[in-house]
């Protein structure tokens, strides 16, 4: 069980959170400029298509599934991969909340064996990476079928419905248009988010609220669509950051007054493929610290 202690403004409140899954070593967060490289978030228009697979279910999910022993991650000294070989690649950084949405999507789909793992050290990125992969130089991107593609809700969609593996989406016409809704909002809760952080911390909490009452929609589930989906995959990677952050350094306590978030925040915990690709808290507080505390 981790701590974390938050004594600032003039109170002293203790945040538990669970032991985090030990699968192999993960590197150390790196500096701030290392995120550079973290692909930004892009908009689709397009809806999800309607999948004749079961949806996974939260017990589905939180079954316990073979723990992979994490690649270290490659640099300017690896050698590539034998690119378009055939096999399926996943480009990701272990510290990107974008590419850590993409990471959580081949988890539950079970696609360990089908989507092989290559991570990227973006402080010291290698070259062939840009010139022979993917030209944006950025994470996540998917090499399947002789492409590679990017953006991460673009990724998640893709996985979801080109893969094998119980559907990470809602076959339900209005779950679908509210999943629309709620990942176009992604990029704004985000940004509202951070924004509050160099001003008013209590005017994030408008982004919270959202979420809070989005939790309220549907009552067959703890999850943004009642069942476990791929919206709920798109939020976990930034909550994960904000929550324990705002804690220690505002003495904000994101679930407090949001029953709902609280609830849903430990449903997520439970879910097996997004247990193995989350980092020890304290050191997403520190990371945030040096790259956001810096702009204050």
């Amino acid at each position: 069980m981790v701590v974390l202690q938050a004594g600032y403004y003039g109170a002293s409140i203790s945040f538990s959170f669970p032991e985090l899954a030990i699968i192999s070593p993960r590197p150390k967060l790196p500096p701030p400029e290392a995120v550079i490289g973290c692909q930004s978030l892009a908009l689709s228009s397009v809806q999800l298509r309607r999948l004749r697979v079961a949806p996974i279910s939260s017990t589905m999910a939180s079954r316990s599934t073979t723990q992979e022993v994490l690649p270290p991650a490659l640099d300017s000294t690896s050698d590539p991969p034998p690119i378009f070989d055939g096999t399926t690649r996943l480009y990701i950084s272990y510290t990107c909340p974008y590419a850590q949405r993409v990471w959580i999507t081949r988890n539950c789909k079970g696609l360990q064996d089908k989507i092989k793992l290559i991570p990227i050290d973006l402080q010291n990125r290698p070259a062939w990476y840009k010139e022979k992969v993917y030209p944006a130089n950025k994470v996540p991107a998917l090499e399947h079928n002789n492409e590679v593609k990017g953006e991460s809700l673009d990724l998640i969609k893709y996985i979801d419905s080109h893969f094998e593996g119980p559907s990470l989406f809602i076959d339900d016409p209005v779950k679908q248009d509210f999943a629309e809704e709620l990942l176009s909002y992604t990029d704004s809760f985000r940004k509202d988010v951070y924004s509050s952080i160099k001003g008013n911390v209590y005017e994030a909490g408008a982004a919270f609220d959202y979420i809070e009452k989005a939790l309220s929609k549907f009552d067959d589930g703890p999850f943004l669509l009642g069942q476990f989906s791929l919206v709920d995959i798109a939020y976990i990677p930034f909550i994960e950051r904000f929550q324990p952050f705002l804690l220690d350094v505002k003495n904000y306590d994101i679930t407090l007054g949001r029953p709902k978030m609280a609830a849903w925040i430990e449903e997520m915990n439970k879910i097996e493929g997004y247990k193995q690709t989350r980092h020890d808290p304290r050191e997403l507080v520190e990371s945030l610290k040096k790259r956001l505390m810096a702009q204050l």
